[in-house]
């Protein structure tokens, strides 16, 4: 099983910017997929951002405030969030999917944007 260590969270105010990071212990890192997903209170986890293994990549806010890149020299996925607004309040959480299946999945990073 893959372990998965999330790191860039805290307490940020609104207007700012973010970038999460997350690292994976495989040393072929370069052949999964990676997520990111986040959880706001009392909503349900919902996709962030994508990007696969070839580097294709998808988001899915509809303001399109989030981006998503991968390093594999590092074996880090990035998640960089700009404008911060409260709404981003959420544990988010790092993904990793596998090219024949399976996942695992991070302990998740709390953020707070509030003033």
């Amino acid at each position: 099983q893959i372990q998965l260590v999330e790191s860039g969270g805290g307490c940020l105010q609104p207007g700012g910017s973010l970038r999460l990071s997350c690292v994976a212990s495989t040393t072929d890192f370069s052949s999964f997929h990676m997520s990111w997903f986040r959880q706001a209170p009392g909503k349900e986890r919902e996709l962030v951002a994508r990007i696969t293994s070839i580097n294709n990549t998808w988001t899915f806010d509809e303001e399109g405030r989030c981006s998503i890149s991968r390093d594999n020299n590092r074996n880090t996925v990035y998640l960089e969030i700009v404008n911060l607004k409260p709404e981003d309040t959420a544990v988010y959480y790092c993904n990793i999917r596998g090219p024949y299946g399976g996942e695992s999945w991070g302990q998740g990073t709390q953020v707070t944007v509030s003033s």
